[in-house]
């Protein structure tokens, strides 16, 4: 029986956020404005790290590559969402579908990654400030980024081999703005407990690893700022860790409300609403959290941007 039942996929149909004509116009505007806050807000953080020596640092070129990641997971998304809208159309091929998936996967365990590294690195500037820069070297730098990156892609690769064996029915439809995995594989009328074994096992490891770094990494912090005697020299010195920390807290509270809204309801636009808080909205707030709350990078963006104004007056 399955097998009459089964057909050849040329697309798949993104349900996205709703069918409502009057209010696609309004998403429309949204996502766009969305999509070209974070563009443009990542690009300056990348275009101040890069134009001013003092940022010439391990932190802030992990700072970098997060904002890099950030552009590409939100272009791995957004775009497509926007084409559909535009042209009313919810096709995405078969073959865009599952590029997107292996996308999604690898920027967001990416972006997970570099948290991590970037605790290690506050971890080491406060617990061994002596020996930051010896351990912290540039090759070690670009080595735990590059190191990441195939992680994640290692990672990514089985979820994308095994997605092209399922055999799908006549329900092509996908309740999201994007192909999220979860998603395209409830779809098949094919065994799916492998992929679904895979899923299971690639969350727990590539937010269960991570989190438990980031976590060792600031209980020893904690624990070396309670040792500082003066007040002054433990706000400074936790001070650098705040962006980090609120980046932290936004990636994986967005990461649990998605989790827990999948959990408890059923609802398609509940559950898109709680994804696009996962996979947009951190993206776009990021570059304001270190922009706002560290005093060289406020500096350097207001000299980028005065330098600009400048340019474009003349």
């Amino acid at each position: 029986m399955e097998l009459k039942n089964q057909t050849i996929v040329s697309e798949f149909f993104l349900v996205g956020l709703t069918d409502d004509p009057g209010v696609q116009p309004l998403i429309f505007s949204l996502f766009l404005v969305i999509y070209l806050v974070t563009i443009l807000g990542n690009l300056l953080i990348i275009l101040a790290v890069s134009s001013d020596s003092h940022l010439h640092t391990p932190m802030y070129f992990f700072l970098s590559s997060l904002s890099f990641t950030d552009i590409c997971i939100s272009t791995t998304t957004i775009p497509k969402m926007l084409d559909n809208l535009h042209a009313q159309d919810q096709s995405i091929t078969y073959t865009a579908c599952l590029s997107q998936v292996s996308f999604v996967l690898i920027f967001g365990g990416l972006e997970n990654c570099l948290l991590a590294v970037m605790a290690y690195d506050r971890y080491v500037a406060i617990c061994h400030p002596l020996r930051y820069t010896v351990i912290m070297n540039p090759r070690l730098c670009v080595l735990l980024v590059l190191l990441s990156l195939l992680v994640t892609t290692v990672n990514a690769l089985p979820h994308s081999l095994m997605a092209l064996r399922l055999s799908f029915c006549s329900n092509l439809e996908i309740p999201h703005f994007f192909c999220e995995l979860a998603e395209v594989i409830k779809l098949p009328c094919s065994d799916t407990r492998i992929n679904y074994l895979l899923m299971y096992l690639g969350t727990s490891l590539f937010a269960g690893v991570p989190f438990s770094g980031i976590i060792f990494s600031y209980t020893q912090i904690v624990s070396s700022i309670l040792r500082i005697p003066s007040v002054g020299g433990r706000y400074k010195a936790f001070s650098t860790c705040g962006s980090h920390l609120s980046v932290v807290s936004l990636f994986y509270g967005t990461g649990l409300g998605v989790y827990m809204s999948s959990a408890v309801s059923d609802s398609s636009v509940k559950n898109s609403v709680s994804s696009m808080m996962y996979i947009v909205i951190p993206q776009m707030l990021n570059p304001f959290i270190y922009s706002l709350r560290n005093k060289e990078m406020k500096e350097t963006l207001r000299h980028l941007i005065g330098q600009e104004v400048l340019f474009s007056t003349l």
